[in-house]
């Protein structure tokens, strides 16, 4: 643990209001800085010892960024039906959700070194965008991350905010 209550040079981790911070590189154009961020928290903030979770875990919040973050993505804007799309630290979860569906996230090449999305393919088509809806994960499908040890700087540039605004306002 490198500091008890989660502070990362200006970011806050173990203050829970502060969660959104890293992924907000997603919206910027610049989503390799969210993928490196992702890592470095996980691998800093967390640990399977006492006293190795960085401040309080109020509610469960600071596991669930834990849990999601694991698989690559994070429900970043509470009461919109989108997720960022951050970097899976593991290879390989399996969702199981109403209805007997299933969605799975895999990590293919992942290692310690390969912390980098070079491609993402969600539901059997490639995926360009640093986030992607509740719709595409609500009935099943997969979420299939190409990893590597290099920032590909075109991946997840191509971010449509109109839709997101429009679509995260009615949550449909």
């Amino acid at each position: 643990m490198d500091d008890i209550q989660g502070r990362l040079d200006e970011y806050w981790h173990g203050n829970e209001p502060s969660h959104h911070i890293i992924f907000l590189y997603d919206f910027a154009g610049q989503p390799w800085k969210t993928q490196e961020l992702v890592h470095k928290i996980i691998k800093t903030q967390y640990g399977n010892k006492p006293n190795s979770l960085s401040g309080n875990d109020d509610c469960g919040q600071m596991s669930a960024w834990y849990l999601f973050n694991a698989m690559g993505f994070y429900p970043v804007c509470p009461g919109t039906n989108y997720y960022a799309i951050g970097s899976s630290v593991i290879q390989q979860a399996t969702l199981h959700l109403s209805g007997g569906k299933t969605f799975v996230m895999r990590a293919d090449k992942l290692t310690d070194k390969n912390i980098y999305i070079q491609q993402v393919i969600l539901n059997g088509k490639v995926w360009e965008k640093p986030y992607f809806m509740y719709d595409e994960l609500k009935n099943g499908g997969e979420l299939v991350f190409t990893m590597g040890p290099k920032p590909n700087k075109k991946w997840g540039r191509t971010v449509d905010f109109e839709k997101m605004n429009r679509v995260g306002a009615s949550n449909d």
